[in-house]
């Protein structure tokens, strides 16, 4: 913490003095009182100058890659998301999960377990039974690299 801001905590003016200012001093903007002093103003203006919580302009937005971008699906897994070509993992995890909650799948006794019906059965490589932590290792062999 620096000296600035350890004075303006032992004068009171400081009004939220978060967890992450003691760990990180420049990486959070603080808030004073009226009338602080000009040197406790200096430590936000140093915090908000190295480009913390800067938001990004209007309008920009990243392009898909990972599991965000779409890419081409095998044949078991083009039926059971309805004929699309192509499409994003975290799709695919969703469609899967749907079908899930949808048709009750999950074990009453423990609900980590899914219980696969004849759709699932053909995604998972003919599994009776699936973890949860297991469904995106399983539908991994169904996209192409």
């Amino acid at each position: 913490m620096s000296a600035t801001a350890a004075a303006a905590i032992r004068s009171g003016k400081l009004l939220a003095y978060p967890a992450a200012l003691r760990r990180a001093p420049l990486a959070v903007s603080v808030r004073m009182l009226r009338g602080a002093a000009p040197a406790a103003r200096a430590v936000r203006a140093e915090a908000t100058a190295e480009g913390v919580g800067k938001a990004k302009g209007p309008g920009k937005k990243r392009a898909a890659s990972g599991i965000t971008k779409p890419k081409p699906i095998s044949p078991e897994l083009r039926e059971f998301a309805g004929g699309a070509a192509e499409l994003p993992r975290t799709e695919a995890i969703k469609l899967v999960w749907a079908h899930i909650k949808g048709n009750n799948l999950q074990d009453p006794n423990n609900k980590k377990i899914i219980v696969c019906d004849d759709k699932l059965k053909k995604i998972f490589g003919g599994r009776d039974r699936v973890g949860f932590l297991e469904i995106s290792g399983l539908l991994n062999p169904h996209f192409q690299k």
